[in-house]
């Protein structure tokens, strides 16, 4: 965000510190944030935020202790406020399609990058229909998806394609495996996003509409299918997530992917049973999400601000290998970590912020992935933060 350094009071503020995720990614940036960072906490309730910022001062003592900023997420003008005071904002306030748009528009206009950790492929669409074009005039750079939907997947098919051959086809196929539960706030994005599959599919059709496709290449989805995989000893279910769409653009975006590039995203199970009582428990979940008083009950099953226990989650996991091919090679590579849901996500959320407000990164602007924003600076961040980027194998299959 060239010349606006001097002119802002914060280097980066953070939204929804008091709640489960957010309040481990102010852990993490009170913990590993550079010398003299300008930050703030913002939310709509100064006690709680005060109670955060005690607890990271006891945490971390060392710290700069961040300022504390109220405003209401539906508050436009108190957006705009924040907005235009700092050069990054990171919100982990869901589910996003409900309560996330007045801060995109509020750092659209500001020019003001953004990041955030939905997975929410609505809320995706719409922000891109509504706000890409002026986040484009301004400046600002944001940036959706950068907790487990969907960096390690982004980042790890950016990886993987940089061990291929340039300027030829390929293809890179993922393969997903993790042992995590999930929290509150990701449950509550995925019931409203299940009852609100209409407005999901309309925004997707909305998109595909305006959004201009690149020139002189092509990219494709890997096509659908259950197949057993001796190699990666287990059944590749397809996965119906936002992390492939994410890809895509990636290499829509990214001339590196070659001019013919064809992603797969899948499930790695080790039995087809338990791929069956997923879909059930999915299918079910939908269904009874499209009418409101059973959305209603569904929700009320499980708190927003609920996570698991520590212990829970310091034995949590995730892998994704990611098979690649084209030019002649082969390769295999791994993309690893702990908790995806809770350690890992909050690790990616705070280093992606922290990658906009002091590493150097290509001029872009407007809507874009973490692999076309940030790609090598992230990619860096996140390794010496912990996270494995590495290559299992390499082999010519001629």
């Amino acid at each position: 965000m060239p010349g606006v350094e001097g002119q802002r009071r914060y280097d980066l503020a953070l939204f929804g510190a008091t709640g489960f995720t957010g309040g481990l990614t102010a852990s993490y940036l009170a913990a590993h944030a550079p010398e003299g960072m300008r930050w703030a906490l913002v939310g709509r309730n100064r006690a709680k935020l005060d109670a955060v910022a005690a607890r990271l001062k006891s945490e971390a003592p060392d710290a700069t202790a961040p300022d504390i900023l109220e405003a209401d997420a539906a508050d436009r003008g108190a957006l705009r406020d924040v907005a235009t005071a700092t050069r990054v904002v990171i919100t982990t306030v869901g589910p996003y399609a409900l309560y996330g748009e007045p801060l995109v528009a509020a750092c659209a206009t500001a020019g003001t990058d953004y990041v955030d950790l939905t997975g929410e492929p609505e809320f995706v669409d719409r922000m891109w229909i509504e706000h890409h074009a002026e986040a484009e005039r301004s400046g600002a750079r944001l940036v959706h998806c950068c907790g487990f939907d969907s960096i390690p997947h982004d980042l790890g098919a950016y990886f993987t394609v940089k061990q291929l051959p340039e300027g030829v086809p390929l293809t890179v196929n993922g393969y997903v495996r993790s042992n995590a539960s999930f929290s509150g706030g990701t449950y509550h994005s995925a019931i409203n996003a299940f009852g609100r599959a209409r407005q999901t599919m309309s925004a997707a059709k909305e998109r595909r509409r305006l959004e201009q496709r690149p020139s002189g290449r092509s990219i494709h989805s890997a096509p659908a299918r259950v197949r057993r995989d001796r190699q990666l000893g287990g059944w590749a279910v397809p996965l119906p997530t936002i992390d492939g769409p994410i890809v895509l653009r990636s290499a829509a975006a990214l001339d590196r992917y070659g001019p013919e590039f064809t992603y797969g995203h899948n499930l790695l199970a080790k039995h087809l049973t338990s791929v069956g009582a997923l879909a059930v428990g999915v299918g079910t979940g939908f269904t009874l999400a499209q009418l409101p008083p059973t959305r209603k009950l569904l929700l009320k099953m499980k708190s927003p601000g609920e996570g698991p226990s520590e212990a829970k989650r310091e034995q949590s996991w995730f892998k994704v290998v990611f098979v690649g091919e084209g030019g002649g090679k082969r390769v295999v590579t791994e993309v690893s970590g702990g908790d995806p849901g809770y350690g890992e996500t909050s690790k990616m959320l705070a280093e992606s912020g922290l990658c906009l407000a002091f590493d150097d990164l290509p001029a872009t602007s407007g809507q874009l992935t973490t692999a076309a924003a940030m790609g090598d600076a992230l990619l860096e961040r996140l390794q010496r933060a912990g996270i494995s980027f590495r290559v299992i194998e390499t082999s010519d299959p001629g």
